[in-house]
Parts: C-alpha cells; structure tokens; sequence
C-alpha cells in the first residue's frame, strides 16, 4: 500500500498537472492534487486514478498548515506560481505540519532569500525544503557542473532557454515574464555587478538542433546565485528566446517603454497577452529547446569553451521545468538519497545524469559540443 504521501498545490495546473502525471502510480505514493477549485480537482484527480485524490486548498487560508497534516502530507510541492510576489508562508506552513517541501519558483529574490527565511523552521522540523526545483537552477547547475567538471576556471556561464511557440503557455508563467519586462536587473558581467534592462536589447543566440533566434534578458536566481556558487566566474548571463521574431521584437518594444517609464508594468495585461499569444501559433513550431555554454581554463591548463544543447519537440517542452521535482518527490518517496535536512535553493543538487531517463521518456535530444575558444 501507497505510504508516502505527496500533495501537490497547483496540482491541475499547467505544470502541477504534468508532475502528477508523473507520480501517479507510483507504488509508494499516496497522491493528492489541489487548487482553488475541488470541481477540476476531483475531476483531474479522477483521470489519474481511483487512488489519487482531488480537494480543494486555498494557499492563502489561516489553517493551511492543519489542512496539509490533515490530509496526511509528507510532502508538499508547491507550484502555484508566479512566484515573484509571495512570500514565505505556504513553504513555513509545510514545516508546520511537519512536511517536506518542493517549489518550481523561478523568481531570483523568492530562490536566493528561501533558505534565510525557511531554514529555521526546518531545520526545528527535520525536513527538507527545496527552492527552484525547476529548469533554473536545478537543472541549469547540474549541467554546468556537468560541462566544467575538473577546470580549473570558470570565467563565463550563458544560458538560454527557447521555448516552442506553440507549447502550453500558463498565465502565472507570463505573468513572470512580464514582471521584469524594461525593470532594473543587476547581472554579474566582467567580474562586476552591473544593471541591465529585462527583456531589452535581444541578441541572436544559436543552438544545435535550433535555428538562431533573438533572446533577451531574464531576470532569474541563476544571475544571483551563480556567482557565489562558482567562485571566480566573471559572466553570468540567462536569455530567453520566442521562437516568433515579432513576439521577442513586442517585448523589447515593450521593454522600452517600460524602461522610460511611458507605460506601467506590463504584468497587469498578463491576462490579455496571454490570451493573444496563441495568434502567433501558426509562426511558430512545437520545438523548443535550450543551451549551455561555458569558457573557462581545463584540467590541462588550456583554454575551453564547451556548450550542451537540449531539443523538445511535439510541444514536450514544458516537461523539463517539472522534472527536478519529480526525481526529488520520487527519492523522498523511496527514502533513498535524501536531501539534507534544513532550507537550501536547487543548485548543484541533482546531477545531469538524473535528468537523464527524463529527457529520453519524452524523446528529447541533447548535444555537447566542443566549441571553438
């Protein structure tokens, strides 16, 4: 019989579904998906089978940690985003009723503070709790680990992501993207920090099974958490790239303005924008993907550039920002490799190796290529 029990908050979410999808079955886990509305989550909870439950849980309500010990919760993962404006409260109620924790938060300040404002509290509850189990940092340190292992130096990590037009897209996702759009965002370039603008000034990135695109400024932990793990780095850069040219152009557009302070933050036409998105479907394509590259000094002294590619096609692109979480949930579930004890973001926490059954279960590719210095 299923013993461990995981909810997970989002659950019918665009990404919370996929995890459930995943752990669903699993022979050691008890399932429980939840969100605002108990109609779609017992109706989801229904698709995944007669052992997965489905209830209502609003993040916001006073009792939220009774109702997770309630509901028999060793784990709670937490991907009701977007992430950029919640504090600390529902990671803090998962210590409460005496839960381990997983988020897929992507918001630099949310990831880089998680751990000052949580340890405590898990620390005094002997769990684990684990900020950023998502595309970044988890996986975009495990394959920087991966691609530097044995340098002597590291002098410049820049990652892009570049997502497939036609891929499901969540509104708390676009109100991320949006939250930062012509904002202020310090990034460490040339051993300094210095400010840039979110979304601004696109420059062409290329990847191996990709066309080039346009990508632009994210602002995301990486930019912060990057430079401390990886002492001696002097760039650190993080791009998205739309697959529409016009799309990544609007944003800039938009990034401008924002910037001159000729319009307020974008973030409050989230809804619209995203309910316009699908327009430009028909441009684009169901692939996406995302590169690594780093420059650096090897383990013979010689000078290095090396890059790692990934390519989701059939719109399985969304897949990877939830597969962190699934191979942590399943290790806790099976009580093998636990994370340590206490509040730490997802950095260097898995390895490139883990993902790897992930990638191949929805067919993606990957390349590492040895790049001219």
């Amino acid at each position: 019989m299923p013993t461990f029990g995981i909810l997970i908050l989002g659950g019918y979410g665009n990404f919370g579904a996929r995890i459930a999808r995943a752990l669903a079955g699993h022979p050691a886990i008890n399932l429980t998906v939840a969100g605002r509305d108990a109609a779609r989550a017992g109706a989801f909870a229904a698709e995944l089978g007669p052992d997965v439950k489905g209830v209502a849980l609003d993040v916001r309500a006073d009792d939220r940690a009774l109702r997770m010990a309630n509901l028999g919760a060793q784990l709670v993962i937490h991907t009701a985003g977007p992430f950029q404006q919640q504090r600390y409260d529902v990671a803090l109620a998962a210590a409460q009723a005496g839960a381990h924790y997983i988020d897929l938060a992507d918001a630099r300040r949310f990831v880089c503070d998680f751990a000052a404002h949580t340890d405590a509290a898990f620390q005094a509850a002997r769990r684990c709790a684990i900020s950023g189990a998502s595309t970044v940092p988890a996986l975009s340190s495990a394959v920087v680990d991966h691609l530097t292992r044995g340098w002597q130096r590291i002098d410049l990590i820049d990652l892009c992501i570049a997502p497939a037009q036609a891929a499901a897209r969540g509104l708390a996702t676009m109100t991320a993207v949006l939250s930062y759009c012509g904002e202020p965002v310090d990034v460490w370039l040339e051993g300094r920090w210095q400010v840039q603008h979110g979304w601004a000034q696109p420059r062409r990135v290329h990847f191996a099974r990709l066309r080039p695109r346009l990508g632009a400024l994210c602002d995301i932990p990486d930019l912060e958490l990057f430079p401390l793990h990886y002492p001696g780095v002097r760039s650190v850069r993080f791009d998205a790239a739309l697959e529409v040219t016009l799309a990544q152009r609007a944003l800039a557009a938009l990034a401008a303005l924002r910037r001159a302070r000729c319009i307020p933050r974008p973030d409050r036409w989230a809804r619209t924008l995203n309910a316009l998105a699908p327009l430009f479907d028909r441009f684009g394509s169901a692939l996406g993907g995302m590169v690594v590259r780093v420059e650096g000094v090897d383990a013979n002294d010689v000078p290095a550039r090396r890059s790692w590619h990934i390519a989701a096609d059939r719109n399985h692109g969304p897949e990877i920002p939830c597969m962190a979480a699934i191979v942590l949930a399943r290790r806790l579930a099976e009580g093998s490799d636990k994370p340590p004890i206490g509040a730490q973001a997802c950095v260097s926490a898995l390895t490139l190796h883990d993902f790897e059954p992930e990638f191949a279960r929805w067919g993606m590719l990957t390349d590492v290529i040895d790049e001219a210095c």
